[in-house]
């Protein structure tokens, strides 16, 4: 097949909702740069603020520190006294939810699409991610799509999310596997 012969290839997931109109988006993407991304904004209440006028949904006592990187707000769900440190990555094509009492470490990334590489035209999938009430997720880790880490499960640093973690267990590894039961005192 020539390159400029693109019969097999499709790219119609482009063209999917995404849960807001062409000046949202705009508006938010200069928004996440400018109070998100940059690194020199410390104003957790204000990054709060904006999350919700642009249909994020935050409980109380939420911490958002500098060089966040957040997808679509609309598709973010986030309850009470949660941590979101430097430089964390909510690519969140699809809904993210984090519970209460949720830390994500610098780095991190939740990532909620992926391709379809057995096909040529590479679809994207999109599954959501749910952080349950207590779940610690480590520096630089990574949670893969459709990835449920159940109450106070915990991912260590750099690691990799592949399948759900279980309720009150500590995993590492890429993949990451459970080591032990997480106690908490």
């Amino acid at each position: 097949m020539s390159r400029t012969d693109h019969s097999t290839y499709s790219n119609n997931w482009y063209k999917q909702s995404i849960g807001a109109g062409k000046i949202k988006q705009a508006l938010w993407y200069f928004t996440n740069v400018i109070f998100f991304i940059n690194p020199l904004n410390p104003l957790s209440g204000l990054k709060c603020w904006l999350l919700k006028r642009f249909g994020a949904k935050l409980g109380t006592g939420v911490i958002i520190k500098p060089g966040v990187n957040i997808k679509y707000p609309w598709k973010l769900v986030i309850g009470d006294h949660c941590w979101i440190g430097e430089s964390v990555w909510i690519d969140n094509l699809g809904k993210v939810t984090l519970g209460n009492h949720v830390c994500i470490s610098q780095g991190a990334m939740l990532l909620t699409g992926n391709h379809n590489y057995t096909k040529t035209s590479f679809d994207l999938m999109i599954k959501e991610i749910i952080l349950e009430d207590g779940v610690w997720i480590g520096a630089k880790a990574t949670v893969c799509p459709g990835v449920t880490a159940f109450s106070h499960a915990m991912l260590s640093v750099a690691s990799v999310a592949t399948k759900n973690l279980e309720a009150y267990s500590i995993y590492s590894g890429n993949p990451a596997v459970m080591l032990k039961q997480r106690v908490i005192t």
